[in-house]
């Protein structure tokens, strides 16, 4: 089942506590992980350029053997030239999972409901 992460309000103390165990255990034994991701990629929707949060994503998924896509407001005018839907629908096709950097919080909740993959909501308003 899908599971998206728009709010931290999302996350139950469990949730935060596995995050947490699961974060130091990758620390200790990078090696172990290292195709914890293999195949899998994601495209990342930033309508806000942030280098922390495109490098840190982007390395992230390299370490763990995947791919990331970078989508920047040249490259893709949500909302504008494509609606949230259409491409929400057809990055479904391609990716794994969408993370949204997005000027509006509606546009990330509109993304995870026409997502078929997990959206994680990198920043909104």
């Amino acid at each position: 089942m899908k599971k998206d992460l728009l709010a931290v309000s999302d996350l139950t103390v469990k949730d935060i506590n596995e995050i947490l165990d699961l974060t130091a255990d990758v620390k200790k034994n990078r090696s172990g992980y290292s195709d914890a991701l293999k195949g899998k990629s994601i495209g990342l929707i930033f309508q806000k350029p942030s280098n922390r949060t495109r490098v840190s994503f982007e390395i992230g998924m390299v370490q763990l053997g995947g791919y990331a896509i970078y989508l920047g407001p040249s490259e893709i005018e949500m909302g504008r030239r494509e609606s949230v839907k259409d491409v929400a629908c057809v990055l479904s096709r391609y990716l794994d999972g969408i993370v949204a950097r997005t000027y509006r919080h509606e546009d990330v909740k509109e993304l995870a409901r026409f997502a078929a993959v997990p959206v994680i909501n990198g920043l909104s308003d």
